[in-house]
């Protein structure tokens, strides 16, 4: 995966909620543990977390409910106050930044979808699509054009007059994204989006959202509590514990070597051919051989995925890039020798 500088950087962030915390947190250091924050009447939300989100890549932050994911999100935008620590947008820094600055930022270079779709029950889905681009002020027919690419590009060109109160769950969801997208955001924050919408349709949603990647390659923090949803969409993933990152690294990291019980409880039940993608299971490309090679497979695909595409005379297949460049080979042998182990 191609991915450069870092869009976000935290360094040391709490959030505690309760009357004297910053004072408690200034004698006590990053070394205040839950046991006294509890003693002093505090509550220890977000506790320092240190991470580095990618340019291009999809982080994933999960936990259980009451773990501090979806405060840690709202600290990262500022719309949640933190007690202490930095918060690096493109360098700047955005705790010694003006009100009046984190609005701009949010207004044009941030995106958010929440669980609950939030939309204007008053609005059709291209009103409610081009609502963020009236606040920044933009023109009406300059807004509705780009309210329109937006809706197509999630599906719903047929829908722009209808209201939210006509569609599905699904369809909500999908304008909802589309009006995050609006404003065309450096940096995509999306809390438990698909939590709230049936199996099926959350699956689907979940392809609609890689295939929105693949065409946008955005930076995306994505919040989520089920880690099948997590290690199918994520590049990283950090789990959270009591307000604490616990363990960060790529789903393989994480399923194969999990930091402690905790993790490994959290991923007991899942298969490696889940999370184990084509990419560290391919060979190097052998020069010429690889021209008689019809079939491909995406360096992203687990092998979970890849293993149906081993049909019939297929006994290998070329890996490609999200550009489409040849990465390595894959072959039958080594997908079944990794599934075997289970």
């Amino acid at each position: 995966m191609a991915v450069s500088t870092s869009k976000l950087v935290c360094r040391n962030v709490w959030k505690i909620f309760g009357t004297g915390a910053r004072e408690f947190l200034d004698d006590a250091g990053t070394q205040a543990d839950i046991g006294a924050l509890r003693r002093n009447g505090l509550v220890g939300a977000v506790r320092n977390v240190n991470l580095e989100v990618r340019e291009g890549e999809i982080f994933v932050i999960m936990g259980l409910s009451g773990s501090g994911k979806s405060t840690l999100v709202r600290c990262l935008s500022r719309l949640v106050e933190p007690t202490a620590g930095e918060i690096l947008f493109n360098g700047e820094n955005l705790l010694a930044a003006s009100e009046a600055r984190m609005i701009e930022i949010r207004r044009h270079q941030m995106g958010m979808v929440f669980q609950h779709f939030a939309l204007m029950p008053h609005m059709t889905v291209l009103a409610n699509v081009a609502f963020p681009l009236d606040v920044q002020g933009m023109g009406r027919e300059a807004r509705e054009a780009r309210a329109r690419r937006m809706i197509e590009l999630v599906g719903l060109s047929d829908k722009e007059g209808f209201f939210p109160r006509e569609l599905s769950g699904g369809q909500q969801q999908r304008v909802g994204i589309a009006r995050s997208l609006a404003v065309e955001p450096e940096l995509w924050f999306l809390d438990e989006p698909f939590s709230a919408l049936d199996p099926l349709i959350r699956r689907e949603m979940q392809d609609e959202f890689m295939r929105l990647q693949s065409v946008l390659k955005k930076t995306i923090v994505f919040i989520t509590h089920d880690f099948d949803e997590a290690i199918r969409l994520a590049d990283r993933i950090a789990i959270m514990k009591d307000g604490a990152i616990v363990q960060a690294g790529t789903p393989e990291d994480i399923v194969l070597n999990p930091a402690d019980s905790y993790v490994a409880e959290f991923t007991r039940n899942v298969a490696r051919s889940k999370v184990v993608r084509t990419a560290s299971l391919m060979r190097s490309l052998d020069g010429g051989a690889q021209q008689d090679i019809t079939a491909t497979v995406s360096a992203r695909a687990t092998i979970a995925e890849a293993a149906p595409l081993f049909s019939g005379t297929v006994d290998r297949m070329r890996v490609i890039d999200r550009d489409g460049s040849a990465v390595g080979i894959l072959d039958r042998a080594a997908v079944v020798e990794l599934m075997m182990q289970g």
